[in-house]
C-alpha cells in the first residue's frame, strides 16, 4: 500500500476506534477516508476527530438534509520528482 494508503488507513482506524466507522478508497492520485457523523457528536469528540483528520492533506464536511453529515479526508500520493522518475537503476 503506498504511503498515502497507509496514512489514510491510520486515519480511518483512529476514527473507527472513536466509534465512527470509516471507509478508505484508493484513487490514482490520492487515498480518501469518509465517515458518517451523527448529529449527537459531542464537542469534545469533534475536537478529537478534527485532530485526526488534520493529518490529511485536505478535509471537509458535506452536510445535506437528505444524507446527513459526511466527513471526508484526502491524502495525496507522492508525485516522483524528475530525479526519481527513472528509479534507482537509472541514477548516475
Amino acid at each position: 500500500m503506498p504511503g498515502s494508503g497507509v496514512t489514510a488507513a491510520a486515519i480511518a482506524a483512529r476514527l473507527s476506534a472513536m466509534g465512527l466507522p470509516a471507509r478508505v478508497e484508493e484513487h490514482p492520485r490520492y487515498a480518501s477516508v469518509e465517515v458518517e457523523v451523527p448529529e449527537s457528536l459531542s464537542a469534545e469528540l469533534w475536537r478529537e476527530v478534527l485532530e485526526v483528520v488534520a493529518e490529511a492533506d485536505r478535509f471537509g464536511l458535506l452536510a445535506t438534509s437528505l444524507n446527513g453529515r459526511t466527513l471526508w479526508a484526502v491524502v495525496r500520493k507522492a508525485v516522483p520528482t524528475a530525479g526519481d522518475a527513472g528509479g534507482p537503476s537509472h541514477q548516475r
